[in-house]
């Protein structure tokens, strides 16, 4: 049986992973800082192994990952899931509410990756990084939030040049908008959200993990407009996504 572990599966993306990975017979890991709905979703999924736990903490994951990985000592995929968003601009937002977006977003993940590469290299497994639409151009309105994903995709292509040495494939998802609770939550509504509106739901996300896993890529790009910015950023110069960024969020 392959084994999945996901932080922030309490809800949204990491929790439809969590119901899609289960039903196609994997066993999956959960963890996540919401104590109860955590709790629920393990029940909802038979059982499943889950941890409540704050990601930037880093003794807490490697215990976590020492109690799911069990006596076997391997891990076939780790989804890293955790993050948050906070829309709004940039000066009315306080410092520590930056920080602790950068804190989460990439530190947080740094941390699981790192716990979890004794168990990947054992399964020559994978990483699954949640990247976003806002790492291919920086987004207003957004503006730590797109940092952080900046930071994503970097580790995202450097970790998977560096590992290949011990066999582990590392890539990221890069959706736009996701209908999730994180979303919804949102009090400010930025340009580029009302223009582009919210077109994916979680189980979409979802479903582009499980494709990730069965054919690996360094970025899995979930919408036609960012497939063509990435292209385009890749084959003409920034000041084009620069334009079409500047376009999408203008008031």
């Amino acid at each position: 049986m392959k084994h999945i572990l996901i932080t922030g599966a309490a809800s949204g993306i990491g929790a439809a992973s969590a119901r899609l990975f289960h039903t196609r017979g994997w066993r999956v890991g959960l963890l996540d800082v919401g104590a109860e709905p955590l709790a629920a979703l393990a029940t909802e999924l038979g059982g499943a192994w889950h941890q409540a736990l704050d990601v930037t903490d880093g003794e807490a994951l490697n215990q976590a990952l020492a109690a799911f990985c069990g006596e076997g000592g391997t891990l076939d995929v780790l989804f890293n899931c955790a993050g948050v968003l906070r829309f709004g601009f940039f000066e009315e937002i306080a410092l520590e509410e930056h920080a602790r977006i950068l804190q989460i977003n990439v530190f947080g993940l740094l941390q699981a990756i790192h716990a979890a590469f004794p168990y990947l290299k054992a399964a020559r497994g994978q990483v699954i990084n949640m990247g976003s639409a806002s790492g291919l151009y920086g987004t207003p309105h957004m503006v730590s939030y797109s940092a952080s994903k900046f930071a994503v995709r970097g580790l995202t292509e450097a970790l998977e040049l560096e590992w290949r040495r011990h066999g582990i494939r590392v890539g990221d998802l890069m959706p736009p908008f996701v209908a999730t609770p994180m979303v919804d939550s949102q009090r400010f509504t930025p340009p580029t959200l009302r223009r582009l509106g919210v077109k994916l739901c979680a189980e979409d996300v979802a479903e582009a993990a499980w494709q990730q896993v069965r054919a690996p890529r360094v970025h899995r790009i979930i919408h036609w407009l960012f497939k063509l910015m990435y292209w385009s950023g890749q084959l003409s110069p920034p000041a084009t996504n620069r334009a079409v960024m500047g376009w999408l969020s203008r008031d």
